[in-house]
């Protein structure tokens, strides 16, 4: 596998991948997280221009798909139920979503994540499972809860070296 930047060719692609991230979401007990067409084509176009879009690809197929910047998240300042690992400068990821029926994409990327600077943040909705176990997995601990913009909140994790 590889981790490139998205390109405008790759939006039909990316959005299906959305798509069938929140078709697998509301199956299996986490309806509440990307809700409203949410992520969308005005959010990708927003990721791509500000130069954080990514796509795994396999065998000339993109796989998988996420957000990634090195900087300040706005909604990382509050933080309750726990504490940040460190202070110092960190990576953010967001949006990572891979296609139904692959293996190890989540992981493949992150993996990526954490190469191109060793401190990473993420956040999850409380119903993603299957997103914690995959954090989890691969060394990201719990720091406790963020809150969007909007007030919802999610599960904080970091990774640090």
């Amino acid at each position: 596998m590889e981790i490139r930047r998205t390109t405008p060719a790759d939006k039909e692609e990316v959005l299906a991948l959305y798509e069938a991230a929140r078709r697998f979401m509301a199956e299996n007990g986490n309806p509440n997280q990307w809700v409203n067409g949410y992520p969308g084509a005005d959010q990708l176009e927003a990721d791509m221009a500000a130069g954080g879009s990514y796509v795994c690809v396999r065998e000339g197929k993109i796989v998988g798909t996420f957000y990634f910047a090195v900087g300040d998240e706005p909604n990382y300042h509050r933080i309750t139920g726990g504490n940040w690992l460190n202070d110092r400068p960190y990576g953010v990821v967001h949006r990572i979503t891979s296609a139904p029926g692959t293996h190890g994409v989540a992981s493949f990327c992150l993996a990526w994540c954490f190469a191109q600077c060793g401190n990473i943040r993420i956040d999850t909705h409380r119903n993603n499972i299957p997103m914690q176990k995959t954090l989890e997995k691969n060394g990201y601990r719990v720091c406790g809860t963020i809150y969007l913009e909007n007030g919802d909140e999610r599960i904080a994790f970091q990774k640090d070296q």
